[in-house]
């Protein structure tokens, strides 16, 4: 993947890193994009990559102007992007639909869909007008894009509806050789998913913990969707801990 340019969401934690410094390892030069600079460059410096194989910019992806600076940045340093992993997300706490907050729930939608819009957004505009013409999109789905966990209104509606954008960009990105996949993950082991080990809501009113999985099965399945010559893609895909109540849940 030699003189491939690919972008990581998110990239300073969790499954944005793994995937980041999996990314790297494969041979990308990587764009590195997180709220907090420090994390991002320690995924830098972890990665053990030479300078000129990556930009780190500290940015908000659910702010048009941030998200216009970010990609002028990519252009005036790389003049094109190959591979989009929109990754970066958040949640809100777990309780009764009726007890959040409007600005719990518009946090979650700025970046979980809107930031993933404008991204993508960006990322086309880019794809369809450098040469050689197309580039691939991945989105963070997660398994809440299909059956929801009890208390999760804010993170599940935007998943879902992250599912519907994959489509569409899926479908309009046909005739510009872009291409566009989503990857539904679960329980990845992160900074996220370090609370199930102490046991999480279930369907039935209980609390129990559950299994979870390296992150480093979901970057290497990121790596795998993002090599695929542009005439074949994986449009939908789950890794999942085999044990984790997902099959049947509810």
């Amino acid at each position: 993947m030699e003189n491939k340019i690919a972008m990581v969401t998110g990239a300073g934690s969790g499954v944005g890193k793994r995937t980041a410094l999996a990314l790297i390892k494969a041979g990308y030069s990587l764009v590195l994009v997180g709220r907090r600079l420090e994390k991002l460059e320690e995924t830098a410096a972890e990665s053990g990559a030479a300078p000129e194989r990556l930009l780190t910019v500290s940015a908000d992806v659910g702010a048009p102007d941030a998200v216009k600076a970010l990609f002028a940045k990519i252009k005036d340093r790389f003049g094109r992007l190959d591979v989009l992993f929109n990754n970066a997300g958040m949640g809100a706490p777990a309780v009764e639909m009726d007890e959040l907050s409007f600005e719990q729930w518009q946090a979650v939608v700025n970046v979980n869909l809107t930031g993933v819009f404008l991204c993508t957004q960006a990322a086309f505009a880019m794809m369809r007008t450098q040469s050689p013409q197309g580039g691939r999109i991945i989105n963070n789905g997660s398994i809440s894009a299909t059956t929801p966990r009890p208390f999760s209104a804010p993170y599940t509606a935007t998943k879902h509806a992250v599912t519907g954008l994959t489509k569409s960009t899926a479908l309009d990105g046909r005739k510009y050789s872009i291409a566009c996949g989503q990857i539904n993950i679960g329980n990845a082991a992160t900074e996220m998913t370090a609370r199930m080990s102490g046991g999480v809501p279930q369907p039935d009113g209980t609390n129990r913990p559950e299994p979870t999985m390296n992150a480093d099965h979901v970057a290497d399945a990121v790596v795998y969707m993002a090599g695929l010559p542009l005439d074949a893609n994986v449009l939908d895909v789950t890794v999942m801990a085999t044990q984790m109540p997902f099959v049947g849940r509810g």
